[in-house]
């Protein structure tokens, strides 16, 4: 972390960068991230939710600033782009995401796009054509709110493919992410992980509001009942497919304020770390400047 991030985090009560907190690497165990945690956010220690208002709030300009120079760029010939995949177990908190962090990027530089089960048409393709389809182009920021992964979690967990086939999964995903990444997309994987508890809470409070029980899904009551092979299928998931270039974070997502801070700002880290400039125009602006000053409507 350079001086700047760490002046950054120390001014907004970040105690490290969340990017070496919540990486996933070599003997990683998804049983010991406590989900009800805030890892680095000091000022969590007070209860969190108004302070991790705030600082979403704070850093909201800034991630705007930084997708427009990437957009910029694509406008000059820049090559770079952003891909966010999200994934958790249901009600871990996917949507506020979308909405509360990156809703902030301006529309024209955001892609997001909802896995959902595949159609009859994407059944007659490889599980990762549908995939390819949607990575984001030349400076766009993309979401893949679920993603490819489904195909080797719910796959795993539903016996939806051979077991064979599942195993080979986890290399071709890596291929496909390494296509990527050289191609010029920076790749941010981000597990929401929750607490069974937590989840059976969220899930109360859709049935009892009107304004929520439409997200309610009967079926979701069956996956729980397969908590546990659910959580051994993420572990194989991010043990297998976290890289040095595309790698697996693991944030908590208990407490949602937290969970949106901390993708905030991995996007930031993320896309500070692409270094980009505003980029040279390829016109005299000193000539324009004249031109404007002289022009007037024709008639």
């Amino acid at each position: 972390m350079s001086k700047a991030d760490s002046a950054k985090n120390t001014a907004t009560g970040w105690s490290a960068d969340v990017r070496e907190l919540l990486r996933v690497g070599p003997g990683f165990d998804l049983t010991a991230v406590d989900p009800d945690s805030a890892p680095g956010f000091e000022l969590g220690k007070r209860g969190g939710t108004a302070e991790g208002a705030e600082e979403l709030a704070r850093n909201a300009q800034e991630l705007n600033d930084l997708q427009e120079r990437l957009f910029a760029n694509s406008r000059y010939g820049g090559t770079r782009s952003l891909l966010l995949i999200v994934q958790a177990m249901d009600t871990a908190g996917k949507g506020g995401i979308v909405e509360h962090v990156v809703g902030e990027i301006s529309p024209e530089g955001l892609s997001v796009y909802a896995f959902k089960k595949p159609t009859p048409e994407e059944l007659e393709h490889d599980f990762l054509w549908r995939v390819r389809r949607r990575t984001p182009a030349a400076g766009m920021v993309g979401v893949f709110d679920r993603s490819h992964y489904e195909d080797v979690l719910i796959g795993r967990v539903r016996a939806l493919a051979p077991a064979e086939q599942i195993e080979q999964r986890y290399g071709q995903i890596l291929e496909f992410e390494r296509e990527l990444v050289a191609a010029g997309t920076t790749i941010v994987k981000v597990m929401l992980h929750i607490s069974a508890d937590e989840q059976k809470k969220r899930l109360a409070d859709r049935l009892d509001r009107p304004d929520k029980v439409w997200k309610y899904n009967p079926s979701d009551v069956d996956e729980r009942a397969l908590w546990p092979q659910y959580q051994q299928a993420y572990q194989l998931a991010l043990e297998r497919t976290s890289t040095t270039d595309a790698p697996w974070f693991v944030v908590p997502a208990n407490h949602k304020w937290y969970a949106r801070i901390a993708v905030q700002q991995l996007l930031l880290g993320a896309l500070r770390g692409l270094d980009l400039q505003w980029p040279a125009v390829d016109f005299d602006v000193g000539a324009e400047k004249t031109r404007l000053a002289t022009s007037n409507p024709a008639g």
